[in-house]
């Protein structure tokens, strides 16, 4: 049996999923005359385009292309062309981390949890200074400890271990649910906050690099302690317009390199490339953030500090990237360990379905099911 799509749904379907008709010609040869309308499909093949393109079957029979805006707050900086249109690979991360949040309300609010005094407790009429205090002493995130752990990223995941003890869930995740063949985009987005104050959400971009891992936690941070919601796409480069995102961009500045304590070693006259070295190691934060706070000191003229970021930042973008590691130990990591282990013992008590925590954890299987289990003692 032959469908009646409209050309432009296809061409939709098409375009939010990212792929252009070479590539998915070889799956559907008929494609660009299905797009001409010389042609149709037929419903198997309609259902099979439209597991490839990510996108609701039903959508297909729709009179035109539906709207999709970004279901949260869109801080975006992309260029001056205003904010393009959300891909399916964003939309879909976002929609699976309001069910997780959703999922864990609900769960905190029956075990009696008290919310979460930080959420909210400041305003953009905070003094940056103090708010990033408050943030680190609230999680433990001190400086002087940084110094003793061996890297900075050993320090990204002692701050994202200290983030989740203190009530966040932190999900990291360079693809969306498990699927490894829909990698993020750290061009269409670095992070997110779901803020809640039983289940705040802070969602990290996991295909980004790792130095921009560590200044987006520490954004997204700053979000949750404005008590709101918001996409972002900023780094430590970056002087938003906005006056929400250059707030928590100076704040999480602030949380990871305190200015008194970085002018106290910094020294301006000494080669700017040997010292965002030095001063990385002995903050345990990246390069990037450290050339950042060298023109918020006043070390570097802007055209001396682009000149120096964008150097380091290829560099780095050059450096071999991991390929994931062990599904079993990403896993948790990707959902949020606290998030994890609430909905794996509430399953194994009996308050939550196996299908419902399948969906919400990203496995099919039983045997997937015990072994995150396993790895997070919750067996």
């Amino acid at each position: 049996m032959r469908v009646d799509v409209r050309p432009e749904l296809l061409r939709w379907a098409r375009e939010r999923a990212g792929k252009d008709v070479r590539t998915l010609i070889r799956r559907f040869p008929q494609l660009a005359s299905w797009e001409e309308a010389t042609s149709r499909p037929t419903l198997k093949q309609l259902e099979r385009f439209a597991r490839a393109t990510y996108t609701p079957v039903g959508y297909f029979f729709l009179p035109a292309p539906p709207d999709e805006p970004v279901p949260i707050p869109d801080f975006r900086t992309i260029g001056d062309a205003g904010q393009p249109r959300p891909s399916a690979d964003l939309l879909d991360t976002i929609y699976v981390c309001q069910q997780r949040q959703e999922w864990y309300r609900d769960f905190a609010q029956v075990e009696g949890a008290s919310p979460l005094a930080f959420v909210g407790s400041a305003t953009l009429d905070s003094d940056v200074i103090g708010t990033a205090a408050q943030i680190r002493a609230t999680l433990g995130f001190s400086v002087e400890e940084r110094q003793t752990l061996p890297s900075w990223t050993e320090a990204l995941r002692r701050f994202i271990g200290q983030a989740e003890t203190s009530g966040l869930l932190v999900m990291v995740s360079g693809v969306v649910g498990t699927n490894t063949n829909r990698k993020l985009n750290p061009d269409e987005f670095r992070g997110f906050a779901l803020a809640d104050r039983y289940a705040p959400v802070v969602f990290i971009n996991g295909a980004d690099t790792k130095a921009a891992q560590l200044f987006t936690l520490a954004h997204e941070i700053a979000h949750i302690w404005l008590g709101q919601t918001a996409l972002s796409d900023v780094g430590p480069a970056a002087a938003p317009a906005h006056r929400v995102e250059r707030w928590c961009n100076e704040v999480a500045a602030e949380i990871l390199v305190p200015m008194e304590l970085f002018r106290a070693v910094y020294n301006p006259d000494a080669d700017p490339r040997d010292e965002a070295q030095r001063l990385a190691r002995r903050f345990k934060v990246s390069t990037l953030v450290v050339i950042r706070r060298m023109r918020d000191a006043g070390g570097l003229s802007m055209d001396e500090f682009w000149e120096i970021f964008k150097a380091e930042r290829e560099r780095l973008l050059a450096l071999p990237r991991s390929d994931g590691g062990d599904f079993y130990v990403t896993q948790p990591a990707r959902l949020s360990k606290r998030f994890a282990r609430a909905i794996i013992t509430s399953t194994l008590e009996g308050q939550t379905l196996h299908r419902d925590a399948f969906r919400l954890l990203g496995c099919s299987r039983m045997a997937t099911f015990r072994e995150v289990a396993q790895v997070l003692g919750s067996g």
